[in-house]
């Protein structure tokens, strides 16, 4: 029997879809392949929305499941963490998909509100979180600084072990803690691989180390639980050169490379699916946005459908 939303992930992506509502499924003649990647969407893009509507959005378009924003401005907001992240969490399990992963603004087992945020994840059985991005002191060197988070992220490993929890840092591109892969490696030196890994994400990878990301990722593979996917482009942006988000495939990040490195190393981690590029406000995680919801849910769908091509012909 092929369900609804078996229908829905395989419907090829064009302008101009029907509402979901109304799609009748009985068109839907052949199963295609499966990318064999658990691909969440980043909740970031769906803020707009409730958690109800959000995990079924998320399982008529195909995804397996929801990165949930637990951080200031999020969906969850920290502060409410013991009430709203188990309604958030029931609620997307109740739509079909999983939420396993959160993105969180947690830097430090010192801070009670962070420990709340863990300890509920844990109690709602979340298996990844990232964390906040750490800035480099100014008061101190850069080493010293790597350093001092390098500690951080130890303590935070103890504790995600006692809680059965894994935690991940994004690299970023910019001036904070992690922009390049040594930072990245330097930080993560001490703790415990099983339990603190990073979230590796090709588009920033691409964007700092140019021609050398494939040595980043020789090194940090290793320390991989969690991988973001999103594609740039350099482009002038009033007079100013800048890395422009832009949809799936539409970029400058070698997909076909990175997917076989992936596969070569045997490596299938989850996947959080971002859409930077210009969705009316949807992409900044804007609770109101500026443009029909549908533009969003296609922009969502296309990504998805390009990912799993690009993986199935890596």
């Amino acid at each position: 029997m092929i369900t609804r939303r078996d229908f829905i992930s395989k419907t090829a992506c064009a302008a101009g879809f029907l509402p979901f509502s109304v799609l009748p499924y009985q068109q839907f003649m052949s199963e295609q392949s499966d990318s064999g990647l658990d691909i969440n969407i980043f909740s970031k893009h769906l803020q707009f929305l409730d958690y109800q509507t959000t995990g079924e959005m998320a399982a008529e378009m195909g995804f397996s499941g929801v990165d949930l924003t637990v951080r200031p401005n999020g969906h969850v907001l920290p502060k409410l963490v013991k009430t709203d992240l188990p309604k958030a969490v029931h609620a997307i399990k109740a739509s079909g998909v999983n939420c396993k992963m959160i993105t969180t603004s947690i830097e430090s087992v010192e801070n009670p509100l962070d420990i709340d945020i863990l300890e509920t994840a844990a109690s709602e059985h979340i298996s990844y979180y990232r964390t906040n991005w750490f800035k480099y002191k100014e008061e101190v060197s850069l080493p010293d600084s790597l350093l001092f988070y390098q500690n951080e992220i130890k303590k935070l490993g103890d504790l995600n072990k006692k809680l059965g929890l894994i935690g991940c840092y994004q690299n970023h591109a910019g001036v904070s803690v992690g922009a390049s892969y040594w930072e990245i490696r330097k930080i993560l030196e001490t703790v415990n691989s099983k339990y603190f890994g990073t979230q590796y994400d090709i588009r920033h990878a691409m964007v700092e180390g140019g021609y050398s990301w494939e040595n980043g990722f020789q090194l940090l593979h290793p320390n991989i639980k969690v991988i973001v996917l999103k594609d740039y482009k350099w482009g002038k942006v009033n007079g100013k050169w800048e890395a422009i988000n832009v949809p799936i495939g539409e970029g400058m990040v070698d997909f076909n490379k990175y997917f076989k490195l992936l596969k070569k190393h045997n490596l299938k981690p989850p996947v959080s699916l971002h859409l930077e590029y210009d969705l009316g406000g949807a992409e900044q995680g804007d609770r109101e946005i500026s443009v029909d919801k549908k533009v969003v849910f296609d922009a969502m769908k296309c990504d998805l459908k390009k990912v799993k091509q690009l993986w199935e012909n890596a």
